[in-house]
């Protein structure tokens, strides 16, 4: 079927209406040119008038044959031409008319890079742990502490049975915070306790009591830093390192909801 008139440039096109104020006139101005008084249907008081006997066009002067009155109405639409324009229909477009990659529902939106991704984003993989009961630890000898009570592991990504590591399969920068609670064996015991965290065996964090004066029986000590992880390989693991006066010490333990040692990450939303 041939099409009559001027060939749209775009692929989303409307007939256009134009409404006049009318008054005793025969001249008016159209909103849209035209090439001739066959493109426009043009209504005086609901009544279509014939074009080149009621009426002339030529771009965008219309000509009346008889004047108006301001008490008449009327309006035009363009035929000849379809007006164009970049926007569909209203509610014309759904979901399935976009071709987006990604999950297209409720709780996602639609990016720049014609994607679809979580509103806000996710600080997954995350994990939280605690040491349930304590641990003894040696006189100035390093020792990885065994945390292995799982609060919540979201990616089963914390090894909390044999070698107590984060071992995040996603690729992103994490907070890593942890905390313990070191005891001596005996009152006043404890001339230096430090905290390590380590990143592929390699200490990344340190927190340290050092006195040489005014030993403790009790040190508590924190650690909270974000470390870059690639998403494969990488693991972060929880060291303690004491030494006491007299002896040895234990790495104090608890089960929930009162934890003393504790381990956790979190991915950082970026």
């Amino acid at each position: 079927m041939p099409f009559i008139g001027n060939q749209p440039a775009l692929s989303y096109t409307s007939f256009a209406k134009q409404d006049f104020t009318t008054s005793a006139t025969t001249s008016y101005t159209l909103d849209n040119p035209v090439a001739n008084e066959n493109e426009i249907a043009l209504f005086i008081n609901f009544v279509r008038q014939e074009p080149t006997t009621a009426y002339t066009a030529s771009g965008t002067s219309l000509t009346l044959t008889s004047a108006t009155s301001a008490s008449d109405d009327m309006y035009c639409v363009f035929l000849g031409k379809a007006v164009q324009t970049v926007n569909p229909p209203n509610a014309s477009v759904g979901l399935s008319q976009l071709t987006a990659t990604g999950t297209k529902d409720a709780t996602t939106f639609l990016r720049g890079d014609n994607t679809f991704a979580s509103a806000g984003g996710t600080n997954t993989p995350a994990f939280f742990a605690t040491l349930s009961s304590d641990q003894s630890i040696s006189d100035t000898t390093a020792a990885k502490v065994q945390i292995n009570n799982e609060i919540y592991d979201t990616a089963n990504a914390y090894d909390n049975s044999s070698n107590y590591r984060f071992t995040p399969q996603t690729a992103g920068k994490y907070m890593i915070y942890s905390g313990i609670m070191i005891n001596g064996d005996q009152d006043n015991d404890i001339e230096v306790a430090e905290l390590y965290l380590n990143k592929n065996s390699t200490v990344t964090a340190q927190a340290t009591f050092d006195s040489s004066t005014n030993y403790l029986r009790e040190v508590p000590l924190s650690l909270t830093f974000s470390v870059d992880m690639n998403g494969s390989s990488d693991y972060i693991e929880m060291y303690v390192y004491a030494n006491f006066i007299s002896g040895g010490g234990t790495v104090k333990g608890h089960s929930s909801p009162r934890a003393r040692t504790y381990f956790g990450a979190y991915k950082i939303i970026e």
